[in-house]
């Protein structure tokens, strides 16, 4: 290889690092959010009963599975500090069941650290205004095998009683499909 086109290839590559980089900038951040109403306290919204309809949709759109969730949150410890337990029983429309056992932990004004059987390591999540950006890997089930997908989960609550979540799930930066669910608060 020539001097110059090693020069060339330098060029592209460190072009094609600087659009990458700057692309996974780009996105929405949850401070985007600081100013909507209404202000959202996730101790606050999950906790009691929440039901929960959604869907599952592949990267063409076509929806994939619909299901519902009955989720039993409560909140306890010392102000600043509260340990969330939010239990998901899942019911599929091909009449499969599932349950996942959220543990949020409060770290920080707007900040949680959550845990999950099927998550690995930590979901971390933010708050600001109305919005909550919760990002995790999740041990996903499909077809007799398992495999590590990312979420980038997205939720806004619209009044005290209803939220709305769009959650992008991705592997190797492919994005494989999305999850759009309704909260709505007993």
């Amino acid at each position: 290889m020539s001097f110059l086109s090693l020069r060339r290839w330098s060029a592209a590559l460190a072009a094609a690092a600087l659009t990458l980089s700057l692309a996974g900038c780009a996105g929405p951040q949850p401070s985007d959010y600081a100013r909507e109403q209404p202000r959202l306290d996730l101790r606050e919204y999950f906790n009691g009963t929440v039901d929960a309809y959604g869907v599952f949709t592949d990267r063409s759109g076509k929806v994939v599975k619909r299901f519902t969730v009955l989720m039993k949150c409560s909140w306890s410890g010392p102000a600043g500090q509260e340990t969330g337990v939010l239990d998901e029983e899942f019911i599929y429309s091909d009449g499969t069941r599932d349950r996942r056992i959220w543990t949020l932990k409060r770290t920080g004004e707007g900040r949680y650290v959550g845990t999950a059987a099927d998550v690995v390591g930590q979901a971390l999540g933010e708050e600001s205004g109305n919005a909550f950006r919760f990002g995790y890997t999740l041990r996903l089930p499909v077809d007799g095998k398992t495999y590590e997908v990312q979420f980038d989960d997205w939720m806004y609550l619209m009044d005290a009683r209803v939220m709305l979540n769009k959650a992008v799930m991705s592997k190797f930066g492919i994005r494989l499909g999305e999850v759009t669910l309704s909260f709505v608060k007993r």
